[in-house]
């Protein structure tokens, strides 16, 4: 397993490696995913670029991104295959929708069948936090660099797909997930010790429009 501390300098590699897993080019899918902002922008709960940056605040810090984080940190942190796949069925309990399930499972899945046709292991099975976490730490990547990255990414995502649905220019777009992404090093340090005795959420409304998405008429994305 990979080693962590406050100390540990990533290398070029590690750097290389965690860009390439966690670019939009690298093919889990998740441009097909709007996490429930769909749904809020066809409420009217999400109208705008101040309104778009509030919402993933909270997505991030009182929703997915910190229980993922820390679902992630507790992958990276286990020791066994049954460690594993018991942090992977809390994962599955905890999404909040049928869509959210979706998500995180085929999202993970095509992430287990590139990385382990590249870098070897079998991640078959795990949702996308789960598979990202045991990754790294069988491939010797830092825990702090890979949570940093996955919130990064993810957010990022969700700043593309607010401009898909929402009029959010360019600029607005990358101006606000560089204030976003700024406060996510903090996010990663909190939720570095993968102890789920602490996972929990309070995105509610996010919670419910993922619900919504489901039987939402006309959509551009799977959730």
């Amino acid at each position: 397993m990979a080693t962590d501390g406050p100390m540990a300098t990533p290398t070029e590699t590690q750097f290389l490696t965690l860009t390439q897993w966690l670019s939009p080019a690298y093919p889990v899918g998740s441009f097909a995913y709007s996490h429930g902002l769909e749904a809020a922008a066809g409420q009217g709960w999400v109208t705008d670029a101040p309104s778009l940056e509030a919402w993933l605040e909270g997505v991030m810090w009182h929703g997915a991104g910190r229980s993922d984080t820390l679902i992630l940190a507790a992958a990276w942190r286990a020791k066994t295959a049954d460690m594993i796949a018991e942090i992977d069925e809390i994962a599955r309990a905890f999404a909040a929708s049928k869509e959210r399930l979706l998500e995180t499972t085929q999202q993970g899945a095509s992430f287990a069948l590139i990385t382990s046709g590249i870098w070897g292991g079998d991640l078959s099975g795990l949702t996308y936090p789960v598979a990202l976490g045991a990754a790294s730490s069988r491939n010797g990547l830092p825990l702090a660099l890979t949570q940093t990255m996955y919130l990064q990414a993810f957010l990022s995502n969700l700043v593309a797909a607010g401009q898909r649905l929402l009029p959010v220019g360019q600029t607005a777009g990358q101006a606000m997930l560089r204030r976003l992404s700024l406060t996510l090093p903090d996010l990663a340090q909190e939720t570095a010790h993968g102890d789920l005795d602490h996972l929990g959420a309070t995105a509610f409304l996010s919670d419910i429009a993922a619900m919504k998405h489901e039987t939402q008429y006309s959509r551009i994305f799977r959730s």
